[in-house]
């Protein structure tokens, strides 16, 4: 089984990739920015973009059967890693319990300036 979500973006058919795919009970949720459409959520704030991404990524995960609490594995890019705390506490609140592994990179930038962070998630089903 393969279950292809789509968030409705133009970009996903412009460089084709799907917001998540879901094979088994693997689903992989693709690098999310906090584009609502053409507008940017939470310009100049890292912590409300954080927030907005995960918001983002827990809906295409829902679409695909799981949950934040499915998710093993998030990948952060942020353009500034002096900002790493804000990000990490809007992180932390949506998986304060589940606690995913965890990475987060400084990169020079993402494919516009006012976006300061980027996140990708990975989550696991459990087999019944």
């Amino acid at each position: 089984m393969k279950l292809k979500i789509s968030s409705g973006s133009p970009w996903e058919d412009i460089v084709g990739y799907s917001r998540a795919v879901r094979v088994g009970n693997i689903i992989e949720v693709a690098g999310t920015t906090a584009m609502d459409g053409e507008t940017l959520i939470g310009k100049g704030d890292v912590y409300k973009q954080t927030q907005f991404i995960l918001k983002k990524i827990e809906k295409a995960l829902h679409e695909a059967g799981a949950g934040m609490n499915d998710v093993v594995r998030t990948r952060m890019f942020i353009t500034d890693i002096s900002l790493w705390e804000q990000a990490g506490r809007a992180h932390g609140e949506f998986f304060i319990n589940s606690k995913p592994v965890s990475t987060m990179i400084e990169v020079s930038r993402l494919i516009h300036e006012d976006l300061w962070i980027e996140i990708e998630a990975t989550a696991i089903l459990e087999i019944e």
